[in-house]
């Protein structure tokens, strides 16, 4: 199994009423339920609309993202399925629910974190 992120750029739904914010809301949730119940829901969340603080490597603190970018993230769903046709199915239900076009993106596996993951559950 493979996850992907599945996001849309921050302002992607200002074209929706605010008294139909509710009715996206509804849709919306109810494509994370049906992804919950076909076991491939993984996490996500919308993002508050703020301007990011960077950490170098150092660790200085600026404000972000830099003035050049131009698109940032509003918000993200990350997805646990065997084909990128299947993500791109679910990203299909996403843009109807949330009425804004969805990008989709394969997230590189990382089997050392899944494995620290699969322990600490066993501890709990």
């Amino acid at each position: 199994m493979t996850r992907y992120l599945i996001s849309f750029n921050d302002g992607a739904m200002d074209h929706i009423p605010a008294e139909e914010m509710a009715d996206v809301g509804k849709a919306s949730h109810a494509v994370v339920q049906e992804a919950v119940n076909a076991g491939v829901w993984v996490y996500g969340a919308g993002l508050e609309r703020q301007r990011a603080s960077i950490v170098a490597t150092d660790g200085m603190v600026t404000d972000g993202p830099y003035p050049e970018t131009k698109e940032v993230v509003g918000g993200f769903s990350v997805v646990e399925v065997a084909t990128r046709e299947e993500a791109l199915e679910w990203a299909a239900k996403m843009a109807v629910a949330c009425r804004c076009a969805q990008e989709v993106r394969e997230l590189l596996p990382d089997p050392e974190t899944d494995e620290m993951l699969r322990q600490a559950d066993r501890r709990g």
